[in-house]
């Protein structure tokens, strides 16, 4: 689902470190109340490309359209010895010290304890908590502002199966709430299940934006078999030269 008004578009963006280039005239949108995967070999760009949507690095060329963004990267930057409570304490006051919101830090920490339904644990220390539990923590903090788009950087990592799925539970639910959602993940299967389109890239180009049938006829098309949507995927980057 895109369109004329995405709620985040990049458009040719390019970004190169020490000579070399990361992205090379990137396009990406993601559309109110979307799930779009990012998927892509390791070093292609994925993380680079989320950074710039989340304002966090500057392209050095192309532009970024879109207001109310998250940014939840992968490594969750919580404080261990300090409980759930206390961690969203800290950072909702420090949103609100920098005027990112007029909430009350207080409001806004028990608005967050019942959105990611971690009020039974608001005691618990962070260190103490399942995987999952604490992304759930590192994404409340990425909510606090209230963002129209949630941008997850390989959300899932490291999480069991029954984590994994209680997470997406968690972000599809605020999906059916009007909030848009990009992830990168190296999960294939993970973003045919979740992802209503897929955007893949590869040595920092856009190869690919379409669904995982899409993706699928892409390969049929170019002569390959297509079976499960991983062996696809490679399939269609080794036609690339990936």
């Amino acid at each position: 689902m895109t369109g004329e008004n995405p709620a985040l578009a990049a458009r040719g963006v390019s970004k190169s470190f020490d000579g070399r280039s990361a992205l090379k005239g990137v396009d990406f949108e993601v559309g109110p109340g979307e799930v779009v995967a990012l998927i892509g070999p390791n070093g292609a760009g994925k993380t680079t490309l989320l950074s710039i949507l989340a304002g966090i690095a500057e392209p050095d060329s192309g532009e970024v359209a879109g207001d109310g963004v998250a940014w939840v990267p992968q490594q969750a930057a919580l404080y261990r010895r300090l409980s759930v409570q206390e961690n969203l304490l800290l950072f909702a006051r420090l949103q609100h010290d920098a005027g990112q919101t007029d909430e009350n830090p207080s409001l806004m920490v028990k608005r967050m304890l019942d959105l990611t339904g971690l009020a039974e644990r608001a005691a618990d220390r962070v260190g103490t908590l399942s995987g999952g539990n604490q992304q759930r923590v590192n994404i409340a903090i990425g909510l606090m502002a209230g963002p129209s788009v949630l941008l997850l950087d390989e959300p899932s990592v490291g999480l069991d199966p029954a984590q994994r799925e209680r997470l997406w539970g968690f972000v599809l639910d605020l999906v059916r709430e009007g909030t848009a959602v990009a992830f990168s993940t190296h999960d294939i299967q993970e973003a045919e299940r979740y992802a209503e389109r897929i955007v893949a890239v590869a040595e920092g180009e856009g190869i690919f934006s379409g669904t995982a049938d899409e993706l699928r006829q892409a390969v049929e098309a170019g002569g390959a078999r297509s079976e499960d949507l991983e062996t696809s995927f490679l399939a269609f980057l080794r036609e690339r030269g990936h």
